[in-house]
């Protein structure tokens, strides 16, 4: 398919409830949509980075001017499918979550001409997802038992807490003496060192699921060393940013789950290869989440369709964080804990952009031009320095703050 123009948004969104990890705080959803338009069909797809390079290096800013300035001049008026862009994309070094955000719209793309549901384009074999919920650390620990009195009634599988030094142990003792024998595991995102391995031999014995990203974010050395003390499995999630990163800890032993994050690993044609690998050493996966909007969710629960995610997904409802999702409609949670896998073409739901269009604040639209693309190379030139000139500025209804993109960290 032949890529004829390509839109950014930034959009915020608040969040029905604040959100805090070990790095900070999010009050919003503050990410970009992207928007590819080839052979007359418009796929969506969502850049999952942050105000702040606090989960990993990459923010809102930076997503938008590596999209602007690389990769989207590096596909304008060219023939690509979804599939092609990992090698498409090797030379630009690692911005992960901005490669995804593009590569997930062009994936909507392929599955809307196929004239089937994503899920079915990447493989899927299931209809329905189990999933979880994932909650942030609270002021006071009596927060925190409220929240989970709340979601566990409406059929969450089970969940996911949120720790950081001093808010560790007697959380997951608290919650397991109020709530029993529920499914349940905690999230470090990289609060600690192997210094700190009393703290996880204290939880051992908690009946946990996981123990996901204890140690630091570009580590799998301390990893095995802290997994050969543990009877509970360790989950990486930040350390795995490609599937090279998955078979060295396999092979090392720093984990015995992996955390599949599409937006994480560069897109789904990475997360693939992640699950296969897995699935070939016996190794099990599930599908992580940012936070996404419902354009995001969306490609997520396809993904999640595939065999080997076998607990799981943070992939809750859109309740779970928006009071009016850029869906419709919105992701919804059943009884029994599970959310159906869309089955419409290409993403499977309506996309709400007279809603975007309230949210964003800032917007720019890239075409390629006649003849030559838009960000093509002259002779001796590399294409992805060229810059195709963006159309307009704000998307209609859409307002800007002074030095957007971007706002203070969260924390």
């Amino acid at each position: 398919m032949i890529v004829e123009a390509v839109e950014l948004f930034h959009v915020r969104l608040p969040l029905v409830f604040p959100f805090e990890t070990s790095f900070g705080r999010e009050d919003d959803k503050d990410c970009l949509l992207v928007r590819v338009e080839a052979g007359g069909r418009a796929g969506w797809g969502e850049v999952s980075t942050m105000p702040a390079p606090l989960y990993n290096e990459e923010t809102n800013a930076t997503a938008w001017h590596v999209l602007a300035d690389f990769l989207i001049p590096a596909l304008l008026g060219k023939d690509v499918r979804p599939g092609d862009l990992p090698d498409r994309f090797r030379a630009i070094r690692r911005h992960h979550m901005a490669k995804a955000g593009l590569e997930a719209a062009l994936w909507d793309l392929q599955a809307q001409e196929q004239g089937t549901s994503l899920a079915r384009a990447l493989g899927g074999t299931r209809d329905r997802i189990e999933v979880g919920v994932s909650l942030g650390i609270e002021p006071a620990l009596g927060e925190l038992l409220d929240r989970v009195d709340r979601f566990l009634p409406q059929g969450y599988r089970r969940v996911k807490l949120k720790i950081k030094p001093g808010w560790d142990v007697e959380v997951v003792r608290a919650v397991r003496r109020h709530f029993g024998d529920i499914g349940l595991q905690v999230d470090a995102n990289s609060a600690y060192t192997l210094a700190d391995a009393p703290v996880f031999r204290a939880m051992d014995d908690e009946g946990l699921l996981m123990i996901e990203q204890p140690l630091a974010e570009d580590d799998i050395v301390d990893h095995a060393q802290l997994q050969a003390q543990l009877k509970t499995p360790i989950c990486l999630d930040e350390s795995i940013v490609t599937p090279d990163d998955a078979r060295k800890a396999l092979d090392l032993g720093s984990c015995r789950v992996i955390n599949v994050k599409q937006a994480r690993l560069g897109g789904v044609t990475n997360a693939v290869r992640v699950h296969d690998l897995c699935q070939r050493r016996g190794v099990p996966v599930w599908c992580g989440g940012m936070l996404e909007t419902g354009v995001g969710r969306a490609l997520n629960l396809a993904l999640a369709s595939l065999p080997n995610f076998s607990l799981p997904a943070d992939l809750s409802a859109s309740d779970r964080y928006f009071e009016q999702d850029i869906i419709d409609p919105p992701v919804s949670l059943g009884p029994d804990g599970t959310i159906a896998v869309p089955d419409g073409v290409g993403l499977g739901f309506r996309v709400l952009e007279d809603r975007i269009g309230r949210v964003t604040l800032r917007h720019a639209r890239f075409k390629a031009t006649r003849g030559r693309p838009a960000g093509s190379a002259r002779p001796g030139k590399t294409a992805a320095r060229r810059r195709p000139e963006p159309e307009g500025g704000r998307a209609p209804g859409a307002t800007r703050r002074p030095g957007e993109p971007g706002r203070r960290p969260p924390g």
